[in-house]
């Protein structure tokens, strides 16, 4: 079936017949005709906006520039949880809050934040619904200017991994189950596995990619996002998926990847093609040695530098889950046809 040139519509031979030139010319007077009929207030009215407002409310197009500075990761702060565990028997996990040393922490993740964003850039904030990341993301936040906080939206799609209601003694060997069967697999009795928590954080990236590319975060329809930090307050293993979701990780990536210690920072910063990257391209030796630290291996560390300079749509035709090279690192054991040769030969 053709298609009509520029447009997505068919060209069916019915079509054809009926917008022949002869009948489309005889179209085009007619409507000529009526429109000379018609009141001509009602095709010459003018807007009372200027025309420059007009144009100023129209959002740019999302160059490397008006993208956002950087997007900041945090995990929440220490909560009553991870010191004593038995709270999750008689306390909602939502419902849990930070301790006093956590509460220290936050304050001073908030201090390294406003050293992160220096004095005139702005910041808009995701946060998880849990008592104890809204706690952290309160303390994170307190102390800067009002006019630089952008915004803040409470996002329940990046909440921690449910572990199936109020906990019992059979936690613990739940958890010892879950490292024989596999971390991001293992789905827990009445609650979630990582790779439950990776479908709705791909929702969440979806989300934060649109309000990306739409510069959403400016106070003015005009106004560039270059100057925005976008930061999410999460918990450990929401933003470890996080991670792995946006950089197209596989699970073996995923694997080697520590979780975030508490009220830790993580720092994706735009480079000069638009991408974010875990590789400041103006300080990277320090973010490489930081990159190391979280667990990437030298093929992510590559693809690391690649996005620090690659534009927004490009592919890097030499990572394993983007390109042909998926196929030259296969891992041949894990191929049947091995098995199969072996039981032929004998």
């Amino acid at each position: 079936m053709n298609l009509v040139q520029g447009s997505d519509f068919p060209r069916h031979s019915a079509l054809q017949g009926w917008a022949s030139p002869s009948r489309i010319g005889v179209l085009r007077q007619t409507t000529l005709a009526c429109r000379r009929r018609r009141t001509p207030q009602l095709f010459t009215r003018q807007s009372s906006a200027p025309k420059a407002s007009q144009e100023a409310s129209r959002k740019q197009p999302c160059t490397a520039s008006r993208r956002p500075a950087r997007i900041i990761l945090v995990r929440h702060g220490e909560s009553e949880g991870n010191v004593d565990e038995s709270v999750y028997q008689r306390k909602a996990d939502w419902d849990i809050g930070l301790t006093p040393k956590g509460v220290l922490q936050a304050e001073e993740a908030g201090r390294q934040l406003r050293e992160i964003i220096g004095s005139e850039q702005r910041v808009y904030f995701y946060v998880s619904p849990y008592k104890r990341a809204k706690q952290t993301c309160y303390h994170l936040g307190k102390d800067i200017e009002r006019h630089r906080i952008a915004g803040v939206r409470e996002e329940p799609r990046i909440r921690e991994q449910d572990f199936g209601n109020f906990q019992d003694d059979s936690m613990s060997t739940i958890k010892r189950e879950r490292l024989s069967y596999g971390r991001f697999f293992f789905r827990f009795p009445n609650g979630e596995s990582a790779s439950d928590v990776y479908d709705r954080i791909t929702g969440f990236r979806e989300t934060l990619r649109s309000d990306i590319d739409s510069s959403r975060f400016g106070r003015f329809q005009d106004e560039d996002d270059g100057d925005i930090n976008l930061v999410v307050v999460s918990h450990g293993l929401a933003l470890r998926v996080f991670l792995m979701r946006w950089y197209k990780w596989s699970v073996e990536q995923f694997n080697l990847v520590r979780n975030p210690t508490n009220c830790e920072i993580i720092l994706m910063s735009r480079g000069s093609g638009g991408r974010f990257s875990l590789i400041d391209e103006n300080d990277t030796a320090m973010s490489e040695a930081y990159a190391r630290d979280l667990g990437l291996d030298d093929l992510m560390i590559s693809d690391q530098i690649w996005q620090s300079t690659a534009t927004p749509g490009e592919l890097n035709m030499d990572w394993p889950t983007s390109g042909s090279s998926w196929f030259d690192d296969f891992d041949l054991n894990d191929d049947p046809r091995v098995f199969l040769d072996k039981y032929r030969s004998e």
